[in-house]
């Protein structure tokens, strides 16, 4: 504000500096002029050699001489000296229109005294017109302007600086709630929102902004705290059963069946060590943004007839793949990390199938996370379905993306639950074992990644069961 009023007290000033300078000069150009076309009549009357005597002059505010080579005074005005010329006869060039300024006492004037002076000739005779003018009222008036403007100045700068102190601070006060509302949201480290000002201007929309973004912090705090009390209840369960497990095998001493033991805590270890991979592998696509670089150097063609048939061998079929019971099942090395038991809970595993394309289908991906996404959703469909899951693949007939389905007979999603799947720890049967049910972040895996690659993935019904639908970028068969 101070910065603002010495800035315009500066233009002032330098202003009325200019208005001064432009007075005073147009104030003696017009002085000039007057005795120049004063002087030019005289000139023409002196080359008709029609001199009168005096010669006449319009008004008291000039006064002419015509003055020959030596000095003498051929004709003046009735109040011009007839002894004495204005300007000495030295001081005469002799040629050309000149103009001077000499004290106005020589003439009986106050001030000084602007004087011209014009050749011309008379009776063949060259001769000199010399016309002068007062500048008293040239004086007075930009006295005149100079005053007022030393009086105006201040009182403009102190009106301006109130009126902008006003409109400066009607202004900065929408910014001032704005700081101060945000200075109790930081306080109280609670979510809330900041005022609105009516008025429908950039400080308006600044604080609908800022709302917006208290929104979004708000929100994804509240995504935060609900991850984290999600992690470490999952985080728990293993490491009770573990601390269970050694505390019994402690009381019962050397009844304990060590083998046993150290097969139920290696079963744990490995669902804890499952857990953790699964919580680092999201928050390194959460870092997405910051990792797509290396993301498309990792990138390269991708089979999807072969992927299919690969990840399908993981899981055998009834004949093969049966298990006695859930505490019997093993995964294999190759298998998906959310799967912690192959058809858990049922004494055959469901048999997978591939439909596979007439001919090669290719994409384009990062090999280990397209095999992480089918691992994921073919242990998901395995583990629901009753008694058969089919992977296909459709290559595309027009358009970027190819097909890829996998199918069960299973009880299927809800369509109102179908969104919520995708969550990050998120179960549709909150009373089911966790041992079958898995941590819930196995959907939430498949689709960042599937994003990450450029796809897209949907849940429909397949009467019965649950199909899902994945749709890969298509890459040109690079043979």
């Amino acid at each position: 504000m101070v910065l603002g009023v010495a800035g315009l007290s500066v233009g002032l000033a330098l202003g009325g500096v200019v208005l001064l300078v432009a007075l005073g000069w147009t104030l003696q150009r017009t002085v000039d002029e007057e005795a120049f076309r004063t002087a030019d009549a005289v000139a023409r009357l002196a080359g008709e050699n029609a001199l009168p005597d005096p010669l006449p002059v319009a008004g008291g505010q000039l006064r002419v001489q015509v003055v020959d080579s030596a000095g003498r005074i051929r004709a003046a005005s009735i109040d011009a000296d007839r002894l004495v010329p204005m300007v000495r006869p030295d001081q005469l060039t002799g040629t050309g229109r000149q103009r001077t300024v000499v004290p106005g006492q020589r003439l009986g004037w106050e001030g000084p005294v602007r004087v011209v002076a014009v050749p011309a000739r008379s009776a063949g005779e060259p001769v000199t017109v010399l016309v002068g003018r007062s500048t008293v009222d040239v004086r007075h008036a930009t006295q005149a302007a100079r005053t007022v403007l030393l009086v105006a100045f201040p009182l403009l700068v102190g009106l301006l600086a109130v009126v902008a102190w006003r409109v400066v601070g009607a202004t900065l006060r929408p910014v001032e709630a704005l700081r101060s509302g945000a200075a109790e949201i930081t306080g109280r480290d609670a979510a809330g929102r900041l005022p609105v000002p009516a008025s429908q201007d950039e400080i308006h929309r600044l604080a609908v902004t800022l709302n917006d973004m208290l929104d979004r912090l708000a929100a994804a705090r509240a995504r935060q705290r609900s991850f984290l009390a999600d992690a470490a209840h999952e985080l728990r369960s293993p490491l009770t059963n573990m601390r269970t497990e050694l505390e019994v095998a402690q009381r019962l001493g050397d009844r304990t069946d060590w083998p046993a033991v150290a097969a139920d805590l290696l079963t744990d270890t490995e669902r804890l060590g499952r857990l953790v991979d699964d919580l680092l592998l999201l928050a390194r696509l959460d870092e997405a943004p910051a990792q797509q670089v290396d993301h498309l150097r990792a990138a390269e063609p991708v089979e999807l007839g072969a992927l299919l048939t690969e990840v399908a061998a993981r899981w055998p079929g009834p004949t093969a793949g049966a298990a006695e019971s859930p505490e019997a099942a093993v995964v294999g090395a190759g298998e998906s990390p959310e799967s912690a038991v192959v058809g858990a809970g049922r004494a055959v595993s469901p048999e997978v199938t591939v439909v596979a394309a007439a001919g090669a289908v290719w994409t384009v991906g990062v090999p280990d996370e397209l095999r992480r996404v089918l691992g994921n959703l073919v242990d998901n469909a395995v583990r629901h379905a009753r008694t058969r899951v089919v992977l296909a693949v459709e290559p595309a007939a027009e358009g970027a993306y190819h097909l890829v389905t996998v199918t069960d007979d299973g009880p299927g999603i809800p369509v109102a639950d179908r969104e919520r799947v995708f969550r990050r720890f998120a179960r549709l049967d909150e009373g089911r074992a966790r041992d079958a049910g898995g941590a819930g972040l196995g959907l939430a895996i498949v689709r960042e990644l599937v994003r990450r690659g450029g796809g897209t993935i949907t849940l429909d019904d397949a009467h019965p069961g649950l199909t899902v639908r994945l749709h890969l970028p298509v890459l040109p068969d690079p043979d």
